[in-house]
């Protein structure tokens, strides 16, 4: 299946777009989808998940909801789905 992936910020930097069109296996988890981003892009290696989950201050949202609010990196995805992933963000 087919999903969109978005990147903001310095992770739009490491990928080299904004947006990129990633085929996956059906029932596939956001959780594979971070695996093979740090695995792909040098910038991104070690940048989205520590110990199993989610980096601290690092966002990543299913079709405009917080992963966090759903399954976490278990949250399965569809055809068609956007993934956006946003680093942390500092200042004041």
């Amino acid at each position: 299946m087919e999903l969109e992936l978005r990147f903001f910020a310095t992770f739009r930097e490491a990928v080299g777009q904004k947006t990129l069109h990633w085929r996956v296996e059906d029932g596939a988890t956001v959780g594979d989808v971070l695996n093979a981003l740090e695995s792909e892009y040098d910038g991104l290696a070690g940048n989205l998940l520590d110990g199993g989950e989610v980096r601290p201050h690092v966002n990543i949202l299913k079709n405009g909801r917080e992963v966090v609010h759903l399954d976490g990196i278990e949250t399965t995805l569809d055809e068609g789905d956007t993934v956006s992933v946003f680093p942390p963000v500092a200042g004041g």
